[in-house]
């Protein structure tokens, strides 16, 4: 739930949006994948169902979803009006004492005999093609207009009320993390190690995950993002470690390449030494007017003069955080995206598929001030920056 203070914030911004495009109304769609646009204005997503977030250029809100989650919305959710239509339903089931509506009568009990011909839609793409086509046949002779970049652009440059939870977020990553890397030690499993790390992050305050714990050992690291097996850890293997827990549903997280049993060898040192070098090249361009693509040059350029290691460069190299652990602006070899003064990132340096040495990565966030940037994680930073010494 969000405090009301910055809700109304949020919703102010959103209807500002609807009126510059002389729009009576938009639907803000989200699932379990695509929890970001919805959460920005709820504090909430469903289990199970998927839905929209209505609002109207009066400021308006409900929320249009299924009647398994109408409880857990009226509790949780900052936005208590809610509808059940049974595109957002769980498919095949029965609720036999909820109330079902449709899109056509929620809009003529809003608006009554007022034509409508144009919505806004938020995450047109990732709508699927049962609540578009459902839309049209409904709401017959409409226009959806798509104002995804537009609302998104309101989730670029945070408030200090999501900077608190952003930092709050990364204390409970730096906890995990720390009894995570003690418990890597020969013989355990991957499955063991994130369940380690998944519960100390639960424990903490999590209320969930910007992705799936990453633990990867040997040749599995080159799977880029690659989930726990049963494969037993061995001395002398390097490890892919990555956590993302989510406070508040705004996520942080911790991305760590190292040796099983602490004794790398010349080669694994060198290419760890790698990594930490060109975060600490990456870190030092976090300033306000930084340019992604200069960014991207940059790193790249460094890999390439190393003896052609920029064959094993798949993602760019600084990434956006908030909702999502990795959300636009994204600052890759095409990005015209400049930094701003309280917009939130991450520093993502990896290398993947290396013949010999596999895959690894190091990654932690920061705060974009006006000086420059503020380390979220001074712990990881410095994690990383030890790298330098092997």
């Amino acid at each position: 739930m969000i405090e009301k203070k910055e809700f109304e914030r949020r919703k102010l911004n959103a209807v500002k949006i609807l009126k510059q495009n002389n729009i009576k109304a938009a639907l803000i769609y989200y699932d379990e994948l695509n929890i970001g646009n919805g959460w920005y204005l709820s504090g909430w997503c469903p289990q199970f169902e998927s839905g929209c977030i209505l609002i109207t250029d009066s400021g308006y809100t409900a929320i249009l979803g299924g009647p398994e989650s109408e409880p857990f919305a009226k509790i949780d959710s900052t936005i208590k009006e809610t509808k059940n239509i049974q595109v957002f339903m769980v498919p095949d089931e029965e609720y036999p004492y909820a109330k079902i509506t449709n899109f056509k009568e929620v809009f003529a009990e809003i608006f009554g005999s007022q034509i409508i011909n144009r919505i806004g839609i938020v995450g047109m793409q990732s709508m699927s093609y049962g609540v578009y086509s459902l839309l049209i046949k409904e709401l017959g002779n409409i226009e959806l207009v798509d104002i995804t970049d537009r609302y998104e652009e309101l989730r670029v440059v945070k408030s200090d009320y999501e900077i608190n939870l952003i930092r709050k977020s990364f204390e409970i990553c730096d906890e995990a993390f720390k009894k995570l890397l003690a418990n890597v030690v020969e013989g355990v499993t991957e499955t063991y190690l994130a369940g380690v790390v998944e519960g100390k992050m639960r424990t903490l305050g999590a209320n969930w995950f910007g992705f799936k714990t990453i633990i990867a050992a040997g040749e599995r690291s080159n799977g880029v993002v690659p989930t726990a097996t049963e494969r037993k850890i061995k001395n002398g293997e390097m490890i892919l470690l990555g956590i993302s827990p989510r406070y508040q549903g705004y996520a942080s997280v911790a991305g760590y390449g190292t040796v099983v049993g602490d004794n790398p060898t010349k080669e694994q040192k060198d290419y760890l030494k790698m990594l930490a070098e060109a975060y600490v090249t990456s870190r030092e361009m976090l300033r306000p007017g930084m340019v992604g693509k200069d960014n991207y040059k940059k790193i790249k350029k460094y890999f390439t003069d190393k003896g052609g290691y920029e064959k094993y460069i798949v993602c760019p190299f600084v990434h956006t955080i908030g909702l999502h652990e990795a959300e636009a602006p994204f600052f890759g070899p095409n990005s015209d995206d400049i930094l701003e003064p309280n917009m939130t990132v991450c520093i993502d340096v990896s290398l993947w598929s290396h013949p010999t040495l596999n895959g690894a990565r190091v990654e932690t966030g920061f705060l974009i001030t006006k000086g420059g940037y503020e380390p979220f994680s001074p712990y990881m930073d410095k994690l990383i920056e030890g790298l330098l010494d092997l």
